[in-house]
């Protein structure tokens, strides 16, 4: 009985360390290609103002509807506890400011959430675009494995475009942090998504 307790243990640290090590490979991907929309992942932000994790999505988001790799891009998150505008009400207000003009941004303004918030960027899509939309996905390296893994399930077509100038990526122990967060928060997501009326 010991001896299969053991097993167990191994096996699951087996899994353990390789889910971190996909989520750490899948994060230095970075997709070619145009797509229908650019999809940035929401993050926190002071009366409007984008935090710096926040600023760098955006900027990655602006680059590469600059050089034409989608027309529209979409903003996610929603309101927390004090904050008078959304996560993605102040994405919006920081495009308009870099030259995006209104008809160009699309917003998902309830999702509190990763999985909350690509559900609701799934159905804006569905109204939007339409049955299988190329989405280039923009966050943090870390967020890139989940982020398709999670776009795939919900009946898009996603490209991985992760930022690089994020204060995540530049302090190793912060993002390694990270990514020890995300073998958890990872198969919980897909879980959701797989197990019966997940997807509903």
């Amino acid at each position: 009985m010991r001896r299969w307790g053991g097993r167990l243990a191994g096996a699951a640290a087996l899994g353990w360390l390789l889910v971190l090590l996909l989520v750490a490979a899948w994060g230095t991907r970075d997709a070619s290609g145009h797509g229908d929309v650019i999809v940035v992942l929401g993050a926190a932000h002071y009366a409007g103002r984008p935090s710096p994790v926040l600023r760098a999505r955006l900027d990655q988001g602006v680059a590469l509807w600059r050089a034409g790799r989608a027309p529209r891009l979409l903003v996610t998150g929603g309101r927390r506890a004090g904050d008078a505008l959304s996560e993605a009400e102040a994405g919006a207000r920081y495009l308009r400011r870099h030259g995006v003009p209104t008809s160009a941004i699309l917003l998902e303004v309830e999702g509190r959430t990763t999985l909350a918030s690509m559900r609701g960027a799934a159905r804006v899509l569905h109204e939007a675009v339409g049955a299988q939309p190329r989405v280039l996905l923009v966050s943090d390296p870390f967020h890139m494995l989940r982020l398709e893994l999670v776009a795939r399930l919900l009946g898009m077509r996603p490209l991985p475009t992760p930022t690089r100038t994020s204060p995540i990526s530049a302090r190793t122990r912060v993002q390694l942090e990270y990514l020890v967060r995300e073998t958890g928060a990872l198969p919980a997501d897909v879980w959701q998504l797989v197990r019966p009326g997940g997807r509903d």
